[in-house]
């Protein structure tokens, strides 16, 4: 368990300082991706060099934190997790807003407190384990015992299509944030509110489909297989009933929340309004794939098909869809938000197809 989480910890952290490289030398390139403004390059850019470094400290923390579920502790890094994200919190209203003699430093205020508060959780996260001399608290010697090329090329066979998939999926996202940039910098301003509301809104669905890939994966380690299976409908059921219960939520405390931006403009918050109401959708149509597809589909290594699916629901037609109507039909941006959720809708029934399937039944230790 020691060196797998050293293995993980390596290979996480050799990726992420490509990021980090790709982030410092091309900041001004990738803004340009997502907007025309000059100042929102400028301003985007100079977050993007300052923020690269956070990489590193996703790259420590994911990698503990994904050992400390297969050891059924999630609640170890959860704790933590909120350690850093109060102090994201914290560290922002400080130097953002100049408090406590701090000057008031804007976007790089924002920025350095991203930084600040991922080293304050790595701090907190590693303090404890090794602290604790935790079974997770792997040392030099497990480092060097995975510098092995058959080692890490197994670990590649079997992390990269994940992680090919999930590249996939960010990119398609951004790309999505570069269609809504053609729409204006309100279309693009009121996409940045929802991407924080949808972020607390979709937690609760993403923890559960983290434990449901726990439980799945115990499941078919123990060949209980007829019972997997009835399993994997019940969290699917319960993660569609969870995300109807949180888009009544949200749409009923959505004049407080869009309240707390009190930075947009008239025109930005009645699109604000109308993009609050398509989230809610969207917190539906994604309840089912989310927990689908993380907590059952993955769990059973059926990275293939996920891919594949991501692919076509994604990059075959909900992003095509949304350049069209965006580029060539000039249509208002709440309906391009809208298109947005096309793919969750190919994901729904693909995934429900797939499960009913049982293809994705595999023990993945024989196999």
């Amino acid at each position: 368990m020691r060196e797998s989480t050293a293995l993980t910890w390596l290979v996480s952290n050799f990726f992420a300082f490509f990021t980090v490289l790709l982030f410092l030398f091309f900041p001004q390139q990738i803004m340009s991706l997502t907007t025309d403004s000059e100042q929102v390059n400028a301003l985007g850019s100079q977050y993007l060099i300052i923020t690269s470094f956070t990489m590193f400290a996703v790259a420590c923390v994911s990698s503990m934190a994904v050992g400390l579920r297969a050891m059924h502790k999630p609640g170890v890094s959860t704790f933590f997790s909120g350690i850093g994200i109060v102090s994201n919190v914290v560290l922002n209203w400080i130097l953002i807003f100049g408090k406590f003699g701090f000057p008031a430093m804007g976007i790089q205020g924002a920025a350095i407190a991203t930084v600040l508060s991922g080293a304050i959780e790595i701090a907190c996260l590693y303090s404890y384990l090794y602290g604790k001399k935790h079974l997770m608290a792997f040392g030099w010697q497990d480092i060097k015992a995975v510098i092995d090329w058959p080692k890490i090329s197994r670990f590649l066979r079997l992390s990269l299509p994940t992680t090919f998939n999930f590249l996939i999926w960010a990119a398609g996202l951004f790309t999505y944030h570069a269609i809504m940039g053609q729409t204006g910098v309100q279309g693009l301003a009121a996409l940045s509110v929802m991407t924080p509301v949808e972020s607390i809104s979709l937690s609760l669905l993403i923890g559960m489909s983290t434990a449901a890939a726990v439980l799945v994966g115990n499941q078919l380690g123990a060949k209980n297989y007829e019972a997997v299976y009835y399993q994997a409908i019940g969290v699917t059921a319960c993660s569609v009933l969870v995300g109807i219960v949180v888009a009544i939520g949200l749409y009923l405390v959505q004049i407080p929340v869009l309240g707390a931006f009190t930075a947009l403009t008239p025109e930005t918050r009645e699109l604000s309004e109308k993009f609050m109401l398509i989230l809610c959708l969207g917190i539906v149509l994604r309840s089912f794939p989310m927990t689908a597809i993380v907590g059952v589909l993955r769990a059973g290594g059926d990275v293939k098909f996920c891919l594949g699916q991501d692919i076509v629901a994604q990059w075959c037609i909900g992003i095509p869809l949304a350049a069209f109507a965006a580029l060539v039909l000039k249509v208002e941006p709440e309906w391009i938000y809208l298109l947005f959720l096309t793919e969750e809708v190919v994901k729904w029934f693909g995934s429900l197809h797939r499960m009913k399937s049982k293809k994705w039944m595999k023990n993945l230790i024989e196999n």
